[in-house]
């Protein structure tokens, strides 16, 4: 499995970005994650049957799959200075539900964009 990720950039606070990850093979759960400077790997969301969220971007994130073109989408809306990071989409087959979120749980990763929000 080889994942691409894109659609990173920057915006300014309260705008949207989409980012996009395409997989190279087929993975029963994706994920996004993400890194800010000096800071630790956090989970955002994930897919796997279900859709789960980290708290600090419910309601603002919105994780969608498309299994046609085996790609995972992150739709980010009203975004925060917080947010910026570098995100990873991540896949995996032998995750279970109550490892999700844990990023030891995907076995492959992607190469990381960028997103910045300005205030």
């Amino acid at each position: 499995v080889q994942l691409q990720a894109s659609g990173g950039g920057e915006v300014q606070a309260g705008g949207s970005l989409r980012l996009s990850c395409a997989n190279s093979g087929r993975s029963i759960g994706m994920g996004w994650f993400r890194q800010a400077p000096g800071k630790e790997r956090e989970f955002v969301a994930a897919h796997r049957w279900n859709e789960y969220y980290a708290d600090s971007v419910k309601g603002r994130f919105t994780i969608s799959r498309d299994n046609a073109k085996n790609i995972l989408y992150l739709q980010m809306n009203s975004l925060k200075p917080e947010d910026t990071a570098v995100y990873y989409c991540a896949a995996g087959n032998s995750m279970i539900v109550s490892t999700i979120t844990q990023w030891t749980a995907y076995d492959s990763w992607g190469q990381g964009t960028q997103v910045t929000v300005s205030s």
